[in-house]
């Protein structure tokens, strides 16, 4: 009896511990398939971002020192520049200062400070100050100019595209910026909207890259229902709209 209790308890843990190894099993392997790159990237691919972007906002912001200003990578550096265009903008907007008359006065203070110093110099018998001779290089501002105008030249061949009724949702997106620009232009003068413009480049990224998670779910809920609007108008307005004559060529 003894030796058949025996028997019966040693095949109970042998099932047993096939049961755990099955178990353990199942487990390493759905842990595995889990740490392939393959699910990673899937799971990656699934997470909607603003704009379709893929890289992080320091990269979409072109990278570099302007990337480092706007998302506050250095503190001093950004609240310099921000402070700096303030101060700008309150002189020239609630001062009522004019740029002519700055930089008049801004000339006579500099001539009158160097006036003072060579004048101090010679009436106390010492050699008159060095003063350093001022070039601009002329590289610089030709990239700046060939920069500008390759821009210049895309937003025009970009319009002309427009235009023509080759793509309908870019005309749309052109005209209701157009429209809402107009509306904010009668609103305030441009120097505030530039300023309004600069100050929100240097928050909203920065806001943005804080909060991305929680920002992103909201934007595809938003980017879904303006898909559906758009579906609706398209098939109810412009697709009665007829074709331009370059989409009629491409066609």
């Amino acid at each position: 009896m003894a030796e058949e209790s025996e028997s019966k308890h040693s095949a109970v843990e042998s099932v047993m511990e096939k049961i755990s190894e099955k178990i353990h099993g199942h487990d390493s392997s759905s842990d595995s398939d889990h740490e392939k790159p393959g699910y990673t990237s899937t799971v990656q691919f699934k997470i909607f971002r603003l704009f379709g972007r893929e890289r992080p906002v320091h990269h979409v912001l072109g990278g570099g020192k302007p990337a480092d200003v706007f998302l506050w990578r250095n503190k001093k550096i950004s609240a310099g520049v921000l402070g700096g265009a303030t101060a700008i903008w309150v002189l020239f907007e609630l001062v009522e200062y004019h740029l002519l008359t700055l930089i008049c006065h801004i000339s006579i203070l500099c001539l009158a400070l160097l006036l003072l110093w060579s004048s101090a110099h010679t009436f106390i018998h010492k050699t008159p100050p060095r003063i350093p001779e001022v070039y601009l290089p002329e590289e610089p501002f030709v990239q700046v100019v060939s920069a500008l105008t390759t821009e210049l030249n895309r937003v025009l061949k970009l319009l002309r595209d427009i235009a023509s009724g080759s793509n309908r949702k870019e005309f749309l997106m052109v005209i209701a910026a157009c429209w809402v620009l107009s509306i904010v232009g009668s609103w305030c003068h441009f120097l505030t909207l530039y300023y309004i413009s600069f100050v929100l480049l240097h928050t909203l990224p920065v806001l943005y890259e804080k909060y991305e998670d929680k920002v992103d779910p909201f934007a595809e809920k938003a980017m879904i229902e303006i898909r559906k609007q758009y579906a609706v108008f398209d098939a109810k307005v412009l697709s009665k709209i007829p074709k331009g004559p370059l989409k009629t060529q491409k066609v």
